[in-house]
């Protein structure tokens, strides 16, 4: 009996190269989007047309424009942008109860709420729906080219785990299970808060020391706020956490990076928004775990900064500048 096919949900650039994973893997894929114009072009030609469009898809994608009328997946894979994320769920109603899971791999808090991925599902799609958060370090186009990578699968069903990481793993795409689902959401958003405060500081000229501290700083602000929610410290020690945290702080593939550097030189979000021209996820982030870090008393000086700076409450190098005015502390205290 052949197996159910997987859903993703956003033909964006991450979107379709974790579809061509999972169709490389040897499964069916159904990728979804309602951007009728990209889908036409997936089905017209199988190469997407704005990210990697050298590459061929491989045959066992099937771009879809609607939702109606698809065979019940092995599991939904979310990979749209976080602020609509919950809009997104609901369109999956419909398939309930018939619906096995939910996955994840969006990274953030939604803005209003504060939620995280598994706390939207719950509340749109029900309590009782094993959900999983995929999360690492990669970048989309490369993983699309083919290049080696590896991936966390966070579930706290290991079933679950075990089903998505078969689907994933091939000949250039390993996959790793673990049962900390909140360490692993914690990581995938929280680096691209610090990504932006990298950007800043290159941008800045600062120089590579300070952006290796701002690496190591950074990943203690995300183990502190990810144990504080329930994460396990070794959660933030491997590829969704320093490893993803690394590879947004260091390449200019990474939009948070990229933002950040335009944010230093031209001081306006606005103008650092227009220059990237995409979806920067770590600005609501940012805002998003600044009042979650106030509410349960978690120190985050690295996040509240890059918020000041956000909120246009104060600039780039003055934010530098009260970083390094801190008080001497214990590297391993706040």
């Amino acid at each position: 009996m052949a197996e159910a096919p997987i859903l993703v949900m956003g033909a964006g650039a991450w979107g379709t190269a974790l579809a061509a994973v999972c169709a490389r893997a040897g499964r069916e894929v159904c990728l979804y989007d309602t951007d009728a114009a990209t889908i036409e072009a997936l089905r017209a030609t199988h190469h997407h047309p704005r990210f990697a469009p050298e590459v061929e898809l491989p045959a066992g994608i099937t771009p879809v424009a609607s939702l109606a009328g698809l065979p019940v997946p092995a599991f939904a894979l979310m990979v749209v942008p976080y602020q609509v994320m919950r809009g997104a769920l609901e369109a999956l109603r419909p398939m309930l109860p018939a619906l096995q899971a939910v996955a994840c791999a969006s990274k953030g808090f939604e803005l209003d709420t504060g939620m995280m991925a598994h706390e939207i599902v719950a509340a749109v799609l029900g309590t009782e729906l094993p959900f999983a958060q995929v999360s690492g370090p990669n970048f989309a186009v490369e993983i699309l080219r083919g290049s080696p990578a590896a991936i966390t699968v966070g579930a706290s069903d290991a079933a679950l785990g075990q089903r998505i990481v078969a689907a994933m793993h091939g000949p250039a795409f390993r996959p790793y299970y673990t049962d900390d689902v909140l360490g692993v959401e914690v990581g995938g958003a929280l680096k691209n808060v610090i990504a932006i405060a990298a950007g800043i500081a290159d941008g800045l000229g600062l120089g590579a020391n300070t952006r290796a501290a701002l690496i190591t700083r950074g990943l203690a602000e995300i183990a502190r706020f990810g144990m504080a929610r329930g994460g396990r410290r070794e959660t933030f020690m491997g590829l969704s956490g320093m490893g993803d945290l690394v590879l947004t702080c260091t390449d200019d593939q990474s939009r948070n990076r990229r933002f950040g550097k335009a944010l230093a030189a031209s001081g306006s979000v606005s103008a650092a928004q227009a220059e990237v021209g995409a979806l920067v996820e770590g600005v609501a982030t940012a805002r998003a775990i600044a009042a979650l870090a106030r509410q349960s008393g978690v120190e985050m000086p690295i996040v509240t900064e890059v918020t000041r700076v956000l909120n246009g409450e104060t600039s780039p190098t003055d934010a530098v500048r009260r970083l390094l005015a801190r008080d001497p502390t214990a590297e391993t205290g706040a």
